[in-house]
């Protein structure tokens, strides 16, 4: 029976790209009473956002003309976001917790993914659930409540903007928050109707440790019994920024174009180099937080974009216990998606 009143979306609001997911939803169908599914799927885009400096060459001879990245205008201003942007525009890389709770930068990738993932999967008929996963630090300590008050505040409503000059109008009628290594347990966990796999269940009662690897901060999370283990539990400034930094020393580069540059394999032999110390730092902090009490943990879930770059030295460092899902930079979002439709 068709009874779906909202559209519901995983959101991965991470640093380093913006992830959405969900299986599809319901339209009617030419006949009364019967309904078709809309499919869908996975969208990411890069978190590359630039000022819109409105200077443009045109048709200058004996250069490749490129397309821009997606232009975002609203009352906040204009941004370019996705691939490239920083080609385009100043460069806007405010990597605090602080940027999730509504600032320009983060409403207009919000919107450039949003706009994206309809033109991929089809325009949204009605207003969206979002279930949100947000950084550990966010969801933990003093200003946890004011953290999500803030993120809740500007997502719940109408959201009007313009991509590459389309009109575009959004209302988002629920918003709920979780942390990300969560969506991943979930993933993990669940199936795409929501329902326990049942040779997973035994993740849902003993200890399994969650290991996210994003952009601006590794995260460590241990469950057992549905509830976090709080001693096993943190965040740190180790994500794939750090990687980048260590590229990075003379500054030559902004962090979303030293980003692009490893994802296509352009500095292959810097990474040679520096890629095992950035795995040694990441793996010294897991050791320092977890210790050798990862051998109770009935399985070790590893995610996140840098989960790509670390899954040999991570795999390694944990066995046959760890588990890398087969789309580790879309497992957040799939696994938020996956717990929305469980909770609705």
């Amino acid at each position: 029976m068709y009874n779906d009143e909202m559209i519901y979306l995983g959101e991965d609001l991470g640093m380093g790209a913006n992830k959405l997911w969900s299986a599809g939803w319901y339209v009617p169908g030419e006949k009364k009473d019967r309904f078709n599914l809309v499919k869908a799927g996975g969208s990411q885009m890069v978190s590359q956002v630039a000022s819109n400096g409105r200077g443009h060459f045109e048709g200058m001879l004996g250069l490749k003309s490129k397309r821009r990245p997606m232009e975002i205008s609203s009352d906040f201003g204009s941004f370019y976001v996705g691939d490239g942007a920083h080609e385009y525009g100043r460069p806007v890389e405010n990597l605090d917790f602080e940027r999730l709770t509504g600032a320009p930068e983060m409403r207009a990738l919000l919107y450039g993914s949003l706009a994206q993932f309809q033109k991929v999967y089809g325009k949204f008929d009605r207003p969206l659930s979002l279930m949100v996963g947000l950084p550990l630090q966010m969801m933990m300590g003093a200003d946890a409540k004011q953290y999500q008050a803030g993120v809740k505040g500007w997502l719940k409503g109408t959201h009007q903007f313009t991509a590459d000059g389309e009109a575009v109008n959004i209302e988002v009628g629920q918003v709920r928050l979780t942390s990300q290594p969560v969506g991943a347990l979930f993933d993990y966990v669940l199936d795409d109707e929501g329902h326990i796999q049942a040779d997973r269940a035994s993740a849902m009662l003993d200890e399994v440790g969650v290991i996210s690897v994003g952009f601006n901060t590794v995260e460590l999370l241990v469950v057992k019994d549905q509830g976090a283990v709080e001693r096993f539990t943190a965040g740190n400034t180790l994500g794939v920024r750090r990687l980048l930094e260590l590229l990075n020393r003379d500054g030559l580069w902004s962090l979303g174009e030293l980003d692009e540059k490893v994802r296509t394999g352009r500095m292959r032999d810097e990474m040679k180099i520096i890629l095992p110390i950035w795995a040694r730092e990441v793996n010294g902090e897991i050791e320092r937080r977890w210790g050798q009490s990862f051998k109770r943990f009935v399985k070790v879930i590893v995610v996140g974009g840098g989960a790509l770059l670390l899954k040999e030295a991570l795999t390694a460092q944990f066995g046959a216990k760890a588990y890398v899902p087969n789309l580790p930079v879309l497992s957040i979002s799939r696994g938020l998606w996956k717990l929305s439709v469980m909770k609705r």
